[in-house]
């Protein structure tokens, strides 16, 4: 979901502590002299509190964690987003990083300062062209020494490590209350996951979003493609971005940006991917990411159902997917996009689309 989408008719209260927590953090990093307003912005994402500060020059926006993704504790976790923002900017397509602002007693979770970015929600398909350019543009950045790569995940085998990521959220689908017809269907699709994928074009790690799903993206007036949401960023294979950019799983999930694409507008993306990154990507390395990608979500959100239902974490430490985060109607939003995904139709709907975009993608 966007992550800058301004809300023009939230305030804070003047005695909200939350502005007051953030007003104190921001003054003890020495960061408020010209900081000339707060505006909270919409709840429209599980993982973040987004505030707008506004400047006199480039506006920024206040990244606080409601919880870490990646399970880290907070101050492990920030580092990790930092790392995200400042590996990505040099494409050009990501907000530029302004500071952090450390765990505190007021902001258990600390924050990140990060540019605001003007601009709209990804409309789609038109905007696919622009969001492909931007991808190439991150996996084609200068890949570090891997004794350069830390804080960022940069697993030796990046489709063994995917695998064992889906694997362990699958352990939720037992506690998930699918109906055994779905749950068969996604046991099958899990055992169509090939143990390894071939050597050969596609399948070097690059700088990946891990999190590159349309609703992630804001269209400036250039036309540009700008990524907002880099918590996740790690070293892998690009086909997993591809994939989360437009599978039915990832573009019916945002409001703003929510469309049912044609395999000739995904077999159009992928080809805009491989002429503007000009990087190779096999067709059945390419499905292999797309099949895994989306068996990530499908388990992922069979760990949400199992999980939303349970009280925030006190300790503010680590994953914490509690509906107590977030709006009602947000959580409202999830629940119905969950249910909708691991619903047997809309399974059988991706499965035959997977088969289909192979006849695709080869013409």
């Amino acid at each position: 979901m966007p992550d800058f989408v301004s809300c023009p008719d939230a305030r804070f209260d003047p005695c909200d502590a939350l502005a007051d927590a953030l007003a104190g953090a921001l003054a003890d990093a020495g960061l408020a002299s010209d900081i000339r307003g707060m505006r909270p912005m919409a709840d429209t994402g599980l993982a973040h509190t987004h505030v707008r500060l506004a400047r006199d020059t480039i506006d920024w926006v206040a990244r606080l964690p409601k919880q870490s993704q990646m399970g880290l504790p907070a101050e492990e976790n920030l580092a990790y987003q930092a790392a995200c923002f400042a590996r990505a900017g040099p494409s050009g397509h990501t907000p530029a990083l302004h500071g952090v602002l450390p765990p505190s007693a007021a902001l258990p979770r600390g924050g990140l300062l990060v540019s605001a970015v003007r601009g709209r929600p990804a409309r789609l398909p038109e905007d696919l062209p622009a969001i492909a350019e931007a991808l190439a543009a991150i996996h084609g950045l200068e890949v570090p020494a891997e004794e350069d790569r830390a804080p960022l995940r940069s697993p030796a085998d990046p489709w063994r490590a995917m695998r064992e990521e889906v694997a362990q959220q699958a352990q939720w689908l037992g506690h998930a209350s699918l109906s055994r017809e779905a749950r068969a269907q996604i046991e099958q699709e899990l055992a169509a996951l090939p143990e390894r994928l071939p050597p050969g074009p596609g399948t070097a790690p690059r700088l990946i979003s891990f999190d590159a799903h349309p609703g992630n993206f804001l269209i400036t007036d250039s036309g540009r493609a700008v990524l907002v949401d880099l918590e996740k960023c790690r070293y892998g294979l690009p086909g997993f971005d591809l994939a989360h950019a437009t599978l039915y799983t990832s573009t019916t999930w945002d409001l703003h940006s929510r469309a049912v694409l044609s395999l000739e507008e995904v077999a159009g993306f992928y080809d805009r991917w491989r002429s503007t990154a000009g990087l190779a990507g096999d067709t059945a390395s390419l499905l292999a990411c797309r099949r895994a990608m989306w068996l990530w979500s499908l388990t992922w959100c069979a760990k949400w159902r199992a999980q939303h239902g349970r009280a925030r974490d006190a300790e503010a430490a680590g994953e914490d997917w509690s509906a107590e985060l977030s709006d009602d109607a947000l959580v409202a939003h999830v629940r119905d996009r969950v249910d909708h995904y691991l619903a047997p139709a809309t399974i059988d709907r991706v499965s035959r689309e997977l088969l289909d975009l192979r006849l695709a993608l080869d013409a």
